[in-house]
C-alpha cells in the first residue's frame, strides 16, 4: 500500500533532505523511524530535495508499506511523532493510489524566504538578518519579471540534472511582516538553486546596486555568471505542495497551521 505523509522540519542541523553517506539528513531520519515502527524496510521519496540548512513547513513524501495488524493510520502518526527528533513533525498520513508519486504528481510548489530587519536571536536560524531595510518597491518591480513561463538558467546552479530550465511562475513578490519581509514564489517546478539565487539577486536590487531593468537583463541573459550570489540557506522554507484534486484530502490538513491554509 502506498501512503502520502505530510510533514515539517527545521533544516538547521540536517544536510538536506536526501540520504547521503556519512551525514544526517531528513530522509534518513524519516526512513529510520518508519522502518522501526512498521517493522519492515521503508524508503520514502519526497516532493522535492531541500538543500542543507533549508526548512520545510509543508513537505510531502510517499512510502510503500503494509501496516502491521492492529495499527491504524492515527496510531502510526502518533508513534512516528514520538520517534522523530524534535525538529521533525508529521501532520497527516493517508493512503493514495499505488501509482501516486509525491514528486511527479505535485503540480505547484511554494517557497518563502524570510528576511528579518530587527535582530532576534530566536529567529536567527530561520531568517536572513539585514541591518538596513531594502527597497521593497524596487524588489517587487523586479520580481514581476519572473511571473510567466520563462527560462530560469540565469538563476540555476551549475551541475544540475535538469533536462530544461523552463518554469511556469504563478506568483513572485515581497510581503512586509512585523520586523521583516518575506519573499514568496509559487511555480509548477523549480530548478536547482533557483530560489536562493533569485532572492540573492533581488536583494541586490533592494540595496540599490541593481535596477529592476538590470535585473530583467540578468534574467533574460540566460547566463549564470550575471546573477548575484545565492542568499543563505537558513531563510528558505518549502511551505506548500499542491496536487491534483482528489489526491490529497485537504479537509484533513491542519487548518490551524498557516502553511496549510488556502
Amino acid at each position: 500500500m502506498r501512503y502520502f505523509l505530510h510533514l515539517a522540519y527545521d533544516g538547521t542541523r540536517f544536510h538536506g533532505w536526501q540520504i547521503q553517506p556519512g551525514t544526517l539528513t531528513v530522509q534518513q531520519e524519516l526512513d529510520r523511524c518508519l522502518s522501526q515502527i512498521l517493522r519492515q524496510p521503508v524508503y520514502s521519496l519526497g516532493s522535492g530535495r531541500t538543500d542543507s540548512g533549508v526548512h520545510a513547513s509543508h513537505q510531502v513524501a510517499h512510502f510503500d508499506a503494509e501496516l502491521p495488524e492492529g495499527l491504524d493510520l492515527d496510531t502510526l502518526l502518533y508513534r512516528l511523532n514520538r520517534a522523530l527528533p524534535a525538529d521533525m513533525r508529521g501532520y497527516l498520513v493517508h493512503p493514495v493510489p499505488p501509482t501516486a508519486h509525491a514528486r511527479f504528481d505535485a503540480r505547484v510548489r511554494t517557497y518563502e524566504y524570510h528576511v528579518r530587519l530587527v535582530p532576534d536571536p530566536f529567529a536567527a536560524p530561520h531568517a536572513l538578518y539585514l541591518d538596513r531595510s531594502p527597497d521593497v518597491t524596487a524588489m517587487n518591480e523586479a520580481a514581476a519579471y519572473l511571473i510567466g513561463d520563462h527560462d530560469f538558467t540565469s538563476f540555476s546552479k551549475v551541475g544540475g540534472s535538469e533536462k530544461h530550465y523552463r518554469c511556469l511562475c504563478y506568483e513572485a513578490g515581497w510581503h512586509p511582516t512585523p520586523g521583516g519581509v518575506i519573499f514568496r514564489i509559487r511555480a509548477n517546478r523549480f530548478v536547482r538553486g533557483m530560489v536562493r539565487l533569485v532572492v540573492g539577486t533581488l536583494l541586490t536590487v533592494g540595496k540599490g546596486k541593481l535596477t529592476p531593468d538590470e535585473f530583467r537583463e540578468v534574467f533574460q541573459s540566460l547566463n549564470r555568471v550575471h546573477a548575484s550570489g545565492a542568499a543563505k540557506a537558513q531563510g528558505l522554507f518549502l511551505c506548500r505542495v499542491e496536487y491534483p484534486a482528489g489526491l490529497v484530502p485537504t479537509e484533513l490538513l491542519p487548518t490551524g497551521l498557516p502553511y496549510f491554509a488556502g
